[in-house]
């Protein structure tokens, strides 16, 4: 074999490799694009395009080979369409976890009397209240700390060995039906998280509306948000400890709901 026949064969195998990395920057991109924190306003759009080229570089030589071949046809554009709602719905599913905790901290500033309390979220963009960024922050360090996304990882490498990209998924109706089915599980998560804080800020509040109707000249209405403020304060500071295996499940739950949608 001479240096010209050598050069010709390594050019076309990097010209394989690099129509592979496309293929496979299409999921993970879509993960991105909505996975926790990485997809969300505080990270640029340039660094979410690096992270996904690089890790589509990394794993492509760990992975089927593409089996649509590159072309623009009807096929390749069902195909791009479905390595994006793939990669779309695993991250969306991670993404539902964490409002779970949202959630939760919308319904305790409500008792609290902290719902007027709206800040800008850098994540999201928009207005939200104090509670429920503070909550967020939390559960995105559990996120980190449990390795969660280490496992979000792990299911979207094995989602190539089960469904290579290009490849028609067996029954594309899971994806639509997985997230309006785990929506409902978030919402129990949310309402469970908070629930301990909500009933005790309710028993304050029936206790102070008592007050307020046996004894008007001592004013409880003055000194009812302040200690309903004080009291879930030293509440959310007490649940802060408990909320980790309560993180933990929910992380796992969603984490099986994804790793089902491959399979």
């Amino acid at each position: 074999m001479d240096a010209t026949t050598g050069i010709t064969l390594e050019g076309l195998h990097l010209l394989a490799y690099a129509q592979q990395v496309v293929w496979l920057s299409l999921r993970i991109g879509a993960l991105l694009l909505l996975s926790p924190f990485l997809g969300t306003r505080a990270v640029p759009r340039r660094i979410r395009l690096i992270f996904a080229l690089a890790l589509s570089a990394a794993v492509a030589p760990l992975v089927p080979a593409p089996v649509v071949v590159a072309g623009l046809n009807a096929e390749t554009v069902l195909a791009v369409a479905r390595e994006l709602a793939i990669g779309a719905s695993l991250g969306f599913l991670m993404r539902l976890a964490l409002e779970a905790t949202a959630m939760a901290g919308e319904l305790i500033a409500q008792g609290m009397g902290l719902a007027f309390a709206q800040m800008i979220d850098p994540m999201r963009g928009t207005q939200s209240g104090v509670v429920t960024q503070w909550l967020t922050v939390v559960a995105g360090l559990t996120f980190f700390a449990v390795d969660a996304h280490l496992a979000l990882l792990s299911v979207l490498f094995e989602s190539y060995s089960v469904l290579p990209a290009g490849a028609t998924p067996v029954a594309m109706i899971d994806l639509l039906d997985a997230i309006p089915g785990f929506a409902g599980i978030i919402f129990v998560a949310g309402v469970s998280l908070s629930l301990p804080v909500m009933i005790a800020m309710i028993t304050v509040n029936i206790a102070f509306g008592v007050m307020a109707r046996t004894a008007p000249s001592l004013n409880p209405i003055a000194i009812g948000l302040p200690a309903a403020l004080l009291v879930g304060f030293v509440l959310l500071i007490a649940l802060m400890p408990n909320l980790l295996e309560p993180l933990k499940a929910l992380f796992a739950q969603a984490l099986d709901e994804a790793a089902r949608l491959i399979r």
